[in-house]
């Protein structure tokens, strides 16, 4: 009887003993299969970041490209605006150009035109001049073209430089020659003139040429 109640101890003994061997290698064989699967799992995540990568790379190029073909684009839309501009300036410069030879070839247009009419009268008064018996009437033609002519003149702005009587300005005189006065007043004084000068405006458009008195 006690001989079967150790063996029975026994028996109980070796069984939980194999109970908790197998328990051991349950829990080991668990552990390895997380482990498994972690190291998938890892591989698997830096599998993808991989691929990431790769489509990040393989899309740089391709912005690359875009930035580029904006930039030329870009530049080819300046050069074009440049040659528009230059061939502009170049038809502007030209113009002016010949606009400015226009003026200075034809800027006494309206002077001469005034002039025409005068020489009108000369030659009418010319051809009368030979067959005229009336030197009176010839005379007042003579003083009615003068006088349309000063009139011309006023108008364009041109008048006589009043010298006679007035003292010696270098400004406005031209000295010619210098003569004695007995007339204390007449000293520094044009006592004659040679040749009328004119203003244009407030210009000397030409000096009177004259004689001083000393």
């Amino acid at each position: 009887m006690v001989k079967r109640n150790k063996e029975s101890r026994k028996d109980k003994e070796d069984k939980i003993q194999d109970e908790s061997i197998e328990n051991k290698e349950n829990n080991l064989n668990q552990r390895n299969t997380g482990s498994d699967q972690a190291e998938s799992s890892a591989n698997n995540l830096s599998a993808d970041d991989g691929s990431d990568k790769r489509n990040e790379s393989d899309r740089e190029p391709d912005n690359e490209k875009d930035e580029l073909k904006q930039v030329e684009a870009k530049l080819a839309e300046m050069q074009d605006r440049y040659i528009r501009l230059s061939a502009e300036f170049d038809n502007y410069r030209k113009r002016t150009l010949r606009e400015k030879m226009d003026i200075s070839k034809y800027a006494g247009e309206n002077l001469l035109l005034g002039i025409i009419p005068l020489m009108d009268d000369f030659d009418r008064a010319l051809a009368h001049m030979d067959s005229a018996t009336d030197c009176a009437a010839m005379k007042n033609g003579i003083d009615l073209i003068y006088g349309k002519f000063s009139e011309f003149l006023k108008q364009n702005g041109i008048k006589e430089i009043e010298s006679l009587d007035t003292s010696f300005d270098v400004e406005r005189h031209e000295a010619v020659a210098k003569i004695p006065v007995d007339d204390n007043d007449k000293k520094g004084k044009v006592v004659d003139v040679v040749l009328k000068g004119y203003w244009l405006q407030d210009k000397v458009l030409r000096f009177s040429k004259v004689v001083v008195g000393e």
